[in-house]
């Protein structure tokens, strides 16, 4: 049984908003279909797409213009809810913990939830600064085919045991003091930007 979560915010009444961070190279029906999943799970008013100008953990090479990325996104992004976010290229940061630190800054009132995929639960502790993330936000994370066991058994996840909410209590997430985050199960969306792209590559 997992341990109580930490007290609900007292501060923040501003809406619940979903943030959703990648390269979006290209932007896919995936993202709009975990979106649209996190939206009802959490009970969110929005989600926000931060479309990174380039992900550091990723290379260049193959990384299509950043207009180009931003304009896949809003094609994609057919909700009135989900929004287009240029917050990174804005606020002048690369990594997340930075980004996330900022906009708690410019928006006090906002109940901000990191959304990820259990692929990126995976490899989150090679992310700068990944325990700020926790600490600075409560994390919403999405289950992915063959990634969901492991990272459930992953450094991050064990680390957090106790603050992980059961995912029924998914809708109080954006209401919660970090450190705090659920696991969703149920989305199992395999799209993939990389295999999109090697699709659109192959004549």
């Amino acid at each position: 049984m997992n341990r109580p979560v930490g007290p609900r915010r007292r501060t923040a009444r501003g809406p619940r908003v979903g943030l959703l961070g990648g390269s979006f190279n290209p932007a896919h029906a995936g993202h709009l279909r975990v979106s649209l999943f996190a939206l009802g799970r959490l009970n969110l008013d929005q989600v926000w797409w931060l479309v990174s100008p380039q992900n550091p953990l990723k290379p260049t090479a193959g990384m299509a213009p950043y207009a180009e990325r931003l304009s896949s996104a809003c094609e994609v992004a057919r909700d009135r809810r989900i929004r287009i976010s240029e917050a990174e290229v804005k606020l002048g940061t690369r990594y997340t913990a930075d980004t996330l630190r900022r906009l708690r800054r410019r928006y006090p009132h906002h109940r901000f939830v990191w959304i990820m995929g259990a692929d990126n639960l995976v490899q989150i502790t090679t992310w700068r600064r990944w325990i700020e993330i926790f600490e600075t936000v409560p994390v919403a994370v999405v289950d992915r085919p063959t990634y969901s066991s492991r990272a459930l058994v992953g450094a991050a996840a064990v680390r957090y045991a106790h603050c992980r909410l059961n995912g029924r209590e998914g809708r109080l997430l954006a209401d919660r003091a970090p450190p705090a985050w659920v696991f969703l199960w149920g989305s199992n969306d395999p799209t993939s930007a990389t295999a999109l792209r090697e699709s659109a590559a192959t004549p």
